[in-house]
């Protein structure tokens, strides 16, 4: 089994940053790609950024491209995600999924990832 376990969530003002974090534990060693995706009430879950597991490539959703950076802890098993500039319609819960496939281009779509942590809330306020 795999476990997802995302922290870092609150309420920020508009400007500010937070580091979400998601710590991957269990049968962790054939998770290829990491995500971060989120959503907002009433709206659908959207992708906002990827990253592959071994050699770190990256990808982003063009709303937060210059913003915000994913990155990963080998040792620590954990992926982060670093956000700055932050804006109020981008409170939404974030969460953490992670794919057990080994896309050739990192995945943007929710179909692609096979497992999910269960959420952390993100606020802005204006």
């Amino acid at each position: 089994q795999v476990q997802l376990v995302e922290s870092g969530g609150g309420l920020v003002q508009a400007g500010g940053s937070l580091r979400l974090s998601c710590a991957r534990s269990g049968r962790t060693f054939n998770l290829y790609t990491m995500g971060w995706f989120r959503q907002a009430p009433g709206k659908e879950r959207e992708f906002v950024a990827s990253i592959r597991w071994g050699g770190g490539s990256t990808a982003y959703a063009d709303s937060v491209k210059g913003r915000f950076t994913i990155s990963r802890d080998n040792a620590k098993n954990t992926v982060y995600l670093q956000m700055n500039s932050l804006k109020p319609w981008e409170t939404a819960v974030y969460y953490c999924a992670a794919s057990a496939t080994f896309w050739e281009q990192l995945p943007t779509t929710t179909p692609a990832y096979d497992y999910w942590g269960q959420g952390t809330q993100v606020t802005v306020s204006s």
